[in-house]
């Protein structure tokens, strides 16, 4: 047989690190070693129980055919309320499309919105498949850097230096992966109104919307119709393994998400659909009651990595992550969160797999009990006082 290699496009996507410290910790677990997961952004808590309740009887009604390629106009129609309710936004349900989470709508609207050679900005640092996602389809990445003495601030100014005549998109992601921090109204007003003078599009990440425990987080459709927003239900509603997301897209690009999603996947689950259409209206309580435990999560490890003498001077508001500057210990975030996962038992994330300017930091997640993350941080504090 031929040696056929394997195809060029693949070459430049990088692994996803986060996921590589994971499965290593599960070879470690398998090896009997009891290590703390503070590194992987997964809910600890169950589906809410409407979840459970609802699956179950899309069972027992048998509902399980091929849902419209769209999604479920049930579902649809409940993303809609969802977002009159919480931003005072009118969409209509064929601007959305429903997939089978996040990931696979970023993968078909960088299918419709770019052609080889476009670019897309992006904060650095920022969640790590981004770039992967632009890059498959021939498009180039263009990195903004934000700091952390600018407290991680995506400035209009810096993003309008990086503007070009190839420039598609500018991506925003608020609150953020890793650094957990909430863009302002203001901000997003400022980002919205450059776009709007440079004809360019918004592509929104509101994956996170929701898990906010100071201030309010704000979705770019109160600013702007020229935009894409993502979001979910595996954070908010800790329906990770359900695979459940959507996409809402202006009208001119709907037609094509539909060809692309019916030929590449036809729909998204039809029962999770039915799920997530109850859960959009009955699980208000749990989710109350989630974001006051990540709250609590939230203020302890932030004190406690503080009373390490480990760096935040900027403390995360929404999602689940702490993002931490460790220069004063290691420059080399990968080794030294492989080093603190071999000694220390601890899985943390290294700042490099977000972007260049993420090394020297780690990110640690708090979507883990208290009691954990009290163990986990006991365990990391012996590390430190060890080097």
């Amino acid at each position: 047989m031929k040696d056929i290699e394997i195809a060029k496009r693949c070459e430049s996507i990088t692994p996803f690190l986060v996921m590589e410290i994971m499965e290593k910790i599960h070879k470690m677990e398998s090896d009997g070693i009891d290590v703390i997961h503070l590194e992987i952004g997964e809910p600890d808590f169950n589906a809410p129980e409407c979840v459970k309740h609802a699956t179950m009887q899309a069972f027992d009604d048998n509902e399980t055919s091929y849902t419209h390629s769209l999604g479920d106009v049930r579902l649809r129609e409940a993303i809609c309320q969802w977002h009159k309710d919480k931003y005072n936004t009118i969409i209509n349900p064929d601007n959305i499309l429903v997939t089978a989470g996040t990931s696979p709508a970023m993968l078909l609207l960088f299918s419709v919105l770019v052609n080889p050679g476009d670019e897309v900005i992006i904060s650095d640092p920022h969640y790590a498949c981004y770039p992967n996602f632009i890059k498959f389809y021939g498009a180039v990445p263009v990195t903004v850097p934000v700091y952390e003495n600018e407290g991680f601030q995506y400035t209009p100014d810096a993003i309008k230096e990086k503007i070009t005549s190839k420039t598609k998109a500018i991506l925003i992601n608020s609150p953020s992966n890793p650094t957990g921090n909430i863009m302002s109204k203001k901000r997003m007003e400022e980002i919205s109104n450059l776009a709007e003078k440079e004809g360019i599009y918004i592509i929104s990440d509101e994956i996170y919307h929701g898990l906010v425990y100071e201030g309010k987080e704000h979705s770019i459709l109160e600013f702007t119709d020229n935009a894409f927003v993502f979001n979910g239900f595996s954070k908010l509603f800790a329906m990770t393994g359900l695979r459940l997301g959507y996409l809402i897209a202006p009208d001119k690009f709907m037609r094509g998400l539909q060809i692309l999603h019916q030929n590449f996947f036809i729909c998204a689950n039809a029962t999770t659909q039915i799920s997530g259409t109850k859960v959009l209206k009955h699980a208000k309580k749990e989710i109350c009651d989630m974001n006051e435990q990540y709250n609590k999560r939230r203020m302890y490890m932030v004190e406690r990595l503080k009373k390490m003498g480990l760096g935040i001077t900027v403390e995360p508001t929404g999602a689940f992550y702490a993002f931490v500057n460790v220069k004063n210990i290691s420059n080399d975030s990968f080794a030294l969160a492989i080093d603190i996962l071999e000694k220390a038992h601890v899985g943390v994330t290294p700042g490099i797999g977000f972007g260049a300017n993420g090394e020297g930091y780690l990110r640690f997640s708090y979507a883990n009990s208290l009691d954990n993350i009290k163990t986990g941080l006991d365990r990391l504090e012996e590390y430190f006082n060890n080097i």
